[in-house]
């Protein structure tokens, strides 16, 4: 599956007529000829693997990862045994790797109101995770074997939702501590689910989300966001 509007980072190892002009001048070989540590090699390896999946898929085969990167099949399962720890290695760097815990410690703060502090929330998460590798690769594994959203949302579910579930019912004046019901849980996916969607339609679909292209973080249009979602929430009372 390639998306043609939104290439351009394809893993390359070696482009047309750079080598030579490089080797010419003087300059350092390629990282798959030049001699690694360890870590170095194993980060060349788990980096090109991230830009490959990114661009073909998670259900690519790792002789074709291993020839974008620039080394051998060999080489690749002396580092990662199988492609599940690949996966693995590439959901840590840019899944579980980019959560930040003052997002939590932010949230858990009693001396902001529960529009700045979501703005704030958001506007941040926005900027570190609304990238090509973290919303392709997740939409990638979600037609695969969706083991990356699965885990991901895992993580939401233990950290953060229950946070904004609880901010919400505070903005509400609700003291609340049950589970959120259907509608409490729909208004809050609104929410994460229309920031995340920006990422989709400028990775996925490679679409501009206006002609102006205000950028995925912009906080105005978090705001509106929020405001938005916490006005509607209103609707919930009592409770």
């Amino acid at each position: 599956m390639k998306d043609s509007s939104v290439n351009g980072r394809a893993p390359r190892t070696n482009p047309s007529g750079e080598a030579g002009q490089a080797e010419g001048a003087g300059a350092a070989p390629p990282a798959s000829r030049r001699r690694m540590s360890v870590a170095e090699r194993e980060r060349h390896i788990a980096e090109g693997a991230i830009a490959f999946f990114a661009e073909h898929g998670l259900d690519a085969q790792m002789r074709e990862l291993a020839a974008a990167i620039g080394v051998t099949h060999t080489l690749v399962y002396h580092y990662f045994p199988t492609k599940r720890a690949l996966v693995d290695r590439v959901y840590q760097d840019v899944f579980a790797g980019r959560w930040k815990p003052e997002w939590e410690a932010l949230l858990d703060r009693r001396d902001l109101d529960v529009e700045e502090k979501l703005v704030r929330f958001y506007v941040d998460y926005a900027r570190t995770v609304l990238t090509r590798d973290f919303v392709r690769i997740m939409i990638f594994s979600g037609l695969n074997d969706r083991s990356i959203p699965n885990r991901f949302f895992a993580l939401l579910g233990e950290r953060l939702f229950p946070r904004l579930i609880r901010e919400t019912r505070r903005h509400r004046g609700n003291r609340g501590r049950g589970r959120p019901g259907v509608r409490e849980y729909e208004m809050l996916m609104g929410l994460h689910g229309g920031i995340f969607y920006g990422g989709v339609r400028v990775f996925i679909y490679g679409q501009p989300i206006h002609p102006q292209q205000p950028a995925l973080d912009d906080e105005t249009v978090i705001r509106d966001r929020v405001r938005s979602y916490l006005d509607a929430s209103l609707a919930l009372l009592p409770g």
